[in-house]
């Protein structure tokens, strides 16, 4: 099995901007962009929409634009802890210790957020409401929910989640974590479950940590 690496580079002053069309423009300078291009699952899900992301981070949060080209696009969801992988969706599952316990951060293209932290799928813990709120998100399609809509739409979300919530706030440089990022969209009419990192199993699964990914904080 490959497991591929990145390395995004550490930018405080990320932390310093109010404005989302600034941080997304240093993260399209200095940060790293990566693909998430792997169809695990390609022969009964072969739709393949673009989808990219950019991150780096601060000694408060870890910064990930998502980037994605799509012909049809979904938002029934709009409340947080609702099944927004049903939507047009993009995922980052973060693993930042030895122990085993991950988060899944999912999102939806107008930000609604459904994250969990776990050491096994079947017994998550939900984030509460005040640590959903610290996740911040800034969707180019508005926060309005809306049925599905064909055509061809390129969309990104920027997303800033705090390192606190992980556990590793202020990381020293060259701290190494795991995990993966994904593009999904189940009930789409072109359903698909893309991801970084390949994940070898019959059927889509993304609770899967022994397919995460390195990602180091340089």
């Amino acid at each position: 099995m490959d497991f591929k690496t990145i390395a995004i580079p550490r930018i405080d002053s990320l932390d310093e901007l109010d404005s989302s069309d600034g941080i997304i423009q240093i993260l399209d300078t200095q940060g790293t962009r990566a693909t998430i291009d792997k169809a695990n699952w390609a022969n009964e899900y072969p739709y393949r929409p673009l989808a990219t992301f950019a991150a780096a981070y601060s000694g408060r949060y870890l910064y990930v634009d998502f980037l994605t080209r799509c012909n049809y696009l979904r938002a029934v969801n709009s409340a947080d802890q609702s099944p927004v992988s049903q939507d047009s969706c993009v995922e980052v599952f973060l693993q930042p210790r030895e122990d085993g316990e991950y988060w899944n951060f999912e999102f939806n293209c107008i930000g609604a957020i459904n994250a969990s932290h776990r050491l096994r799928r079947p017994e998550p813990t939900r984030l509460n409401a005040e640590e959903l709120a610290s996740v911040r998100r800034y969707p180019s399609c508005g926060t309005r929910p809306f049925r599905e809509v064909e055509g061809l739409f390129t969309w990104n979300l920027l997303v800033a989640i705090p390192l606190s919530l992980l556990g590793i706030e202020n990381p020293p440089h060259g701290t190494t974590i795991r995990g993966n990022f994904y593009k999904c969209a189940s009930e789409a009419s072109r359903p698909h479950y893309l991801s970084w990192n390949r994940i070898a199993t019959p059927k889509p699964d993304y609770h899967r940590p022994e397919f995460f990914g390195k990602i180091i904080l340089e």
